[in-house]
């Protein structure tokens, strides 16, 4: 029997009758009002729940011991916890956010994994022709306490998504997760995966506290820029972070959290000269918002223009690397202050650099209008931001528009 949800919530809605589509429908609505039919549209940052799939992944553990207290575990419930690690769930916002709660009773088409139906059921809503699909409970993984368990976990599920969601859908791409705190392993799964179907290069979730100008790291950057695939990354949140030890609300560790460690790992990039030493490797920061660059470009310049000798293998001032770089959309910072956006994508180039990203299905995901509807960036700005960069990064060839965006009711 279908559990009712209080209308008050949910207006009503069943566990039974969820459907991505239907929640979509404004969406929808959007992409046909906007003829995103007539742009190829790429979401470089979007998400799925991995932990739905535990079972299926704790299949793909190389350690025998580790799979089966796992396993064990999973039965009585818990094997979520032992694996992930992650705090009190605060992405559904109180309960206010259906999609968290509901996806647990749509229903599926046999023959295809309902992972790769789920997406490409929101993918058509929004008008997304091509998604880089990441986990959701392993972004937070990099503050595991038992290193063995992360790279356990990173080979599983990296092995689960290409060879069972991936394979399913050509629509959907990935950049695989690296186990960052162990450089060997890193190397291994640029290895084993570096050519596999739907892999577009390797995401680095940016909690993780290793350098990354660390010498045992050079041959995974190395093999990625021989390969020509991207290294990204992604922004995150660690309410367990030392930092952050004051603040007693989850905005204010959001508001902070996905900046602060791409802060870090960007500062040490750019400073350590990797630009100069890996000048072909594409890299990509994700899911920090867009207004911390300017701050850091301009900070980066003013420190090294009064001691550039501690940064010897810079050519050129930092914020020039920085504007290389590539950037993802959300969250972008839409306040009334239009300007100061505009000219945060001046200054990162945005026409070349910036790819629209949504985030989907996280509580403060971006629909394309976000960019479409900006009214200060040329219609060859969009284009280029929405699908056409990312085409090029990521080596998409002449795909022509994928999403079949559903008809009006």
């Amino acid at each position: 029997m279908a559990v009712t949800i209080p209308t008050s919530d949910f207006a009503g809605m069943s566990v039974g009758e969820f459907d991505t589509r239907t929640l979509l429908a404004h969406a929808a609505d959007q992409a046909r009002e906007r003829k995103y039919n007539e742009l190829f549209i790429v979401d470089v940052d979007s998400h799925h729940y991995e932990s739905d799939a535990l079972p299926e992944i704790l299949e793909y553990f190389d350690n025998p011991v580790l799979r089966q207290i796992a396993k064990a575990m999973n039965l009585r419930g818990g094997a979520g916890g032992l694996l992930f690690q992650a705090p009190l769930a605060s992405q559904d916002m109180g309960g206010r956010v259906g999609r968290y709660i509901l996806r647990h009773g749509e229903k599926f088409e046999p023959g295809q994994h309902k992972e790769a139906q789920r997406t490409v059921r929101w993918m058509d809503a929004i008008g997304t022709d091509i998604a880089m699909l990441f986990p959701t409970p392993m972004l937070l993984l990099s503050a595991h306490p038992v290193l063995e368990t992360q790279t356990e976990l990173a080979f599983a599920y990296n092995r689960w998504l290409v060879e069972r969601v991936l394979s399913a859908e050509p629509r959907l791409r990935s950049m695989l997760y690296l186990p960052f705190h162990d450089p060997d392993a890193c190397y291994r799964m640029v290895m084993e995966f570096g050519d596999k179907k739907g892999v577009s290069g390797f995401l680095v979730t940016a909690t993780h506290n290793a350098p990354v100008q660390d010498n045992r790291l050079m041959r995974v950057y190395a093999a990625l820029e021989e390969r020509g695939l991207p290294l990204a990354f992604h922004g995150g949140y660690n309410m367990g972070e030392k930092a952050f030890a004051s603040m007693n609300r989850f905005i204010s560790v959001h508001s902070l959290g996905f900046v602060f460690y791409n802060l870090v790992h960007m500062t040490n990039w750019v400073i350590n000269g990797l630009p100069e030493r890996f000048p072909k490797l594409k890299v990509i920061w994700m899911e920090s918002g867009l207004s911390w660059i300017p701050f850091l470009m301009q900070r980066l310049d003013n420190e090294y223009m009064m001691r550039s000798n501690e940064a010897p293998q810079l050519k050129r001032l930092p914020s020039e690397y920085m504007r290389e770089m590539y950037y993802s959309t959300q969250p972008m910072e839409r306040t009334n202050n239009l300007e100061a956006l505009q000219l945060t994508m001046k200054m990162i180039n945005a026409e070349t650099q910036l790819m629209y990203s949504s985030d989907y299905p996280h509580w403060d995901f971006d629909l394309p209008s976000t960019i479409y509807d900006l009214p200060f960036l040329s219609e060859h700005a969009k284009k280029n931001i929405l699908g056409e960069t990312a085409r090029n990064v990521f080596n998409l060839g002449n795909l022509p528009k994928l999403a079949k965006i559903p008809a009006a009711p």
